[in-house]
């Protein structure tokens, strides 16, 4: 097993670092080439060393992959993805967005720290693509941080009203003043989405003047910044999106890294 680059270590306390990744089901390549990396994703997630790993694009189950993958060397997991991914001592939710002929995926939380009730919400545009919002409340700091794991569309017009649909649910189920992390793949190519996003108060995690580069896709060669954090009642300190032959090769995502404090 190869190894991963690992960032730079972090000590748990008063600063949250909070990593989003799509992990493209676990799986590279097509015909022949297809790729079983499960396994190591299973170590860069471990190597991310985060309070809280977003992920999107996660298998619950596929039993034609299963199937296919069950003769390689290591094997297709027998439990879901999620919970193969968490590091020793992490808790687990994972909610399906789109179930089809041989299987369903959706979007998972790690968290190092204490989770309350797992709530999910369809964001679903129409019915070519199965959307959907993972909410988790986690305790962390004597506060009640509210996660939302998303993953939104592939057309413009779509995302706009997805986060609309976000900001609608975040005034109904998160408390007024409440601390709010949003992440996921926004697929925003255009970079358009921010402006919504800060109408309905929530801004994307950044450094000052733009240091810090962020850009996750296509991994071999990032150019594209679709993987971000959104925020309500914190700021972000660090920004890090790791590099490197491993993490190239294990999704067509880098994970973004960044790290928050509360305000």
């Amino acid at each position: 097993m190869r190894s991963v680059a690992r960032p730079a270590p972090h000590a748990p306390g008063a600063v949250l670092r909070v990593a989003t990744y799509n992990i493209h089901k676990g799986v590279r390549g097509m015909g022949p080439a297809k790729r079983l990396e499960i396994h190591n994703l299973q170590m860069g997630v471990e190597a991310l060393d985060a309070d809280l790993v977003c992920l999107q694009e996660v298998r619950h189950f596929h039993h034609r992959e299963a199937a296919q993958f069950d003769r390689t060397w290591f094997g297709w997991p027998d439990q879901g993805q999620a919970e193969f991914l968490a590091p020793d001592g992490y808790e687990v939710a994972y909610r399906t967005n789109a179930t089809t002929k041989y299987g369903e995926h959706g979007n998972a939380l790690l968290s190092r720290w204490p989770i309350g009730d797992i709530g999910h919400h369809d964001v679903s545009d129409h019915q070519f693509e199965q959307r959907g919002l993972l909410h988790v409340p986690v305790r962390w700091q004597g506060a009640e941080l509210h996660v939302v794991v998303a993953h939104f569309g592939l057309i413009h017009a779509s995302r706009v009203r997805q986060v609309d649909r976000l900001a609608a649910f975040v005034r109904e189920h998160v408390p007024a003043g409440a601390p709010v992390l949003v992440a996921g793949d926004f697929n925003d190519w255009g970079e358009r989405l921010d402006a919504p996003m800060r109408g309905h108060g929530l801004r994307r995690a950044a450094l000052p003047h733009g240091r810090g580069r962020s850009a996750t896709f296509p991994s071999r060669l990032p150019v594209f910044a679709l993987d971000r954090v959104y925020m309500r009642g914190l700021r972000c300190t660090g920004v890090q999106v790791p590099r490197g032959a491993a993490w190239a090769r294990m999704s067509d995502h880098l994970p973004l890294l960044v790290e928050l404090v509360l305000e």
